[in-house]
């Protein structure tokens, strides 16, 4: 199959990014405008955008349009590599493996997959022929073509090759819409593209592992082999990224919290956290700071239930959307469901009693302990779980006060970030989805309202269509750790529709009832997760104010065990969470198990520091800062708390 360009007496004239216009005196390419703009460029050609629509080079422009070339220093570039890798992958597979089965191939972050049905399970071994034959594949510079073709001529032709789940594909597409199959050599698949030029262009990827995955997801059918994949530019962003991948599994925040006896997971109670007494005190500091930290802004904390009736969910609309991570129980002939967010219950807490316009802003807090059915397979240490606990807060307000509210937490917001050391953030804007409750107009003054809070700060940010919330559009706040990986954490969400479906007013001045506007906002989304994060970022080595055990006070000999103990004493009188180990152990084993430990300070005690009535300490970095009174201590380490995270 090849792709046809059929001539025309079309001369259109195509207008580039920078304004320019060239006209051509018939049809054109995509790959013919790069090379007539340069030779580079034609070479780096991926893809390109007409008229916003990511097209192949091979497409083929008849009238006046709007053309970007995309390169690999474009996202859609990278994208598209990766996409195309996923065909190299399945392409490999089909050379090896004549009887394996494709199904899908998508691009995730960094990264693709594909999956496969196979009578037998792929090995390591197996990895490492398919990823030879990938580069021998690329290597022969196979020209990727594209064809239309019709529903039947596609059931027919996957039919031909004994590919059945790509025909169960094709006949869940549903009428009317267009299909296309790609070609590269002797391999062809059903996508919607667009792809590289040719195979030639894909020169540094890697297959990084082989995992089950159920057919569509669900758990009800067949087991298929997901093969995973990254691919990059150029061998350079490569490597840089597998050293980033290696440097991560050595800080998995599981192994780390199994190394500092953090908490534990088990199987009967999947999803959920074991937390151990160092653990759960990073947990509660967290918690702590960011109750502090709501109240400076005007948020008084509340407490709602766990178990709230099913018709209180169906009125908030999160039944009808959100009800497959929802559990539920019977009580007294009556249905319940355990909460999967606190949105409806706050709502309720402002229903109590009349509110009249004087008492608005409202802001209510709370860290809401919520359940969320996650498939098992999706669950991952601290970062999915089943039971989590959200920094949950909504503010209710009249419109007028609704720009102010905004910019008031979002400053609030990058100042959290700062104390847990984190300074770069990236904003993006997630407009209405398919599935939402309201009408256009109200989802279009929402999303409205919520850009211009973002532009009247000065704050840059992306549009990401289609993936807000079912009740409102919202700002996600993306953080970026130090291997360079965002985690989405805070969010701000405009809410005009479930106020008004719950029935929430106010007395306006006028004397008339308003539904108040409601912004539900979270700052570090889930504490369960965040802490990972942290752990990760930090690699277990957290600032001193975070830390389980800020100061360890240890002895050499049994001599000094009274003065360590009252060195600890005096260390707790001062707010600090030190404890002493006077066990009978060498000194330096007590010093490398409190180092694996990532405990920040230790401090040693020997005969010299019981005269002198001082302490020698040695801070986490392995550095030793010598002996010093204990009073002086206490003063180096309370500043190091005041700084938090902050670098600057």
């Amino acid at each position: 199959m090849s792709f046809q360009l059929i001539s025309s007496e079309f001369m259109p004239i195509i207008t580039l990014p920078d304004g320019s216009q060239k006209k051509f005196d018939t049809s054109v390419t995509l790959a013919e405008i790069a090379a007539n703009i340069g030779s580079g460029l034609a070479k780096a050609a991926i893809a390109g955008k007409v008229n916003g629509k990511l097209v192949d080079t091979f497409y083929s422009i008849e009238e006046d349009a709007e053309v970007r070339i995309i390169t690999d220093r474009d996202p859609e570039g990278i994208e598209i590599i990766r996409h195309s890798t996923a065909h190299l992958l399945a392409h490999a597979v089909k050379t090896l493996f004549p009887t394996a089965q494709v199904t899908i191939g998508p691009v995730i972050e960094n990264g693709f997959y594909y999956d496969f049905a196979f009578e037998r399970p792929f090995s390591v071994d197996d990895l490492t022929e398919i990823e030879a034959k990938m580069q021998e594949i690329a290597q022969k510079n196979y020209v990727v073509s594209r064809q239309v073709v019709s529903r039947e001529e596609a059931i027919q032709f996957f039919k031909n090759l004994g590919e059945e789940y790509k025909v169960r594909i094709i006949q869940d597409i549903p009428e009317g819409e267009q299909l296309t199959i790609y070609q590269q050599g002797d391999f062809a698949d059903l996508c919607r593209g667009p792809h590289v030029p040719n195979t030639g262009m894909l020169k540094a990827f890697k297959l990084t592992k082989v995992s089950g995955a159920y057919w569509r997801g669900d758990s009800s059918n067949e087991m298929l082999q997901r093969i995973y994949g990254t691919a990059w530019k150029d061998k350079k962003s490569l490597d840089e990224y597998l050293k980033n991948l290696e440097e991560a599994e050595k800080r998995d925040h599981r192994k780390l919290a199994k190394a500092m006896d953090l908490f534990h997971t088990q199987e009967e109670a999947p999803g959920m956290i074991f937390w151990h007494p160092n653990g759960w005190a990073i947990y509660r500091t967290i918690r702590d700071y960011i109750s502090s930290k709501v109240a400076e802004i005007g948020f008084e904390e509340i407490v709602t239930p766990q178990v709230v009736d099913i018709e209180l969910w169906k009125k908030s609309g999160h039944f009808a959307n959100f009800s497959t991570e929802m559990f539920t129980l019977e009580m007294d002939e009556r249905q319940f469901a355990v909460k999967p967010m606190s949105c409806p219950c706050h709502v309720q807490v402002f229903k109590q009693g009349l509110k009249s316009y004087r008492d608005l802003p409202l802001r209510l807090a709370e860290f809401g302990c919520v359940h969320r059915n996650e498939m098992t397979g999706a669950m991952h240490g601290l970062m999915r779980v089943r039971q989590l606990t959200q920094d949950d807060g909504h503010v209710f307000c009249t419109e007028e006060q609704l720009q102010a509210e905004a910019v008031r937490f979002i400053q609030s917001l990058f100042d959290v970030y700062r104390d847990f050391g984190f300074n770069e953030v990236t904003l993006k804007l997630a407009t209405r989805p398919d599935m939402r409750i309201g009408s256009d107009e109200v989802w279009d003054k929402a999303e409205h309202a919520l850009a211009e809070s973002l532009r009247s700060m000065g704050l840059p940010f992306d549009v990401k269509p289609g993936e807000g919330g079912f009740y409102g559009p919202k700002i996600e706040f993306h953080l970026k750790d130090c291997l360079g990986r965002m985690w989405q954490c805070g969010t701000l969400q405009l809410d005009y529709n479930m106020p008004e479906r719950l029935e929430a007013y106010y007395i306006a001045e006028d004397g008339s009832k308003k539904v108040p506007v409601m912004l539900h906002r979270a700052i570090l989304g889930s504490l369960e997760r965040f802490m990972g994060i942290l752990l990760e970022h930090y690699a277990g080595k957290l600032p001193v104010w975070l830390a389980a055990t800020q100061v360890v006070v240890m002895n050499i000999t049994d001599k000094q065990a009274d003065f360590a103990a009252m060195v600890t004493q005096e260390l707790k009188k001062y707010g600090l969470r030190a404890r002493s180990d006077l066990r009978n152990e060498k000194i330096g084993f007590k010093i490398r198990e409190h180092t694996i430990e990532h405990v920040p300070y230790l401090l040693v005690v020997g005969d010299r520091e019981v005269e002198s009535r001082t302490v020698s300490i040695r801070a986490q970095s392995g550095t030793d800062l010598g002996s010093m009174p204990i009073s002086q201590f206490i003063d180096l380490i309370h500043a190091q708390i005041a700084k938090r995270g902050r670098t600057e």
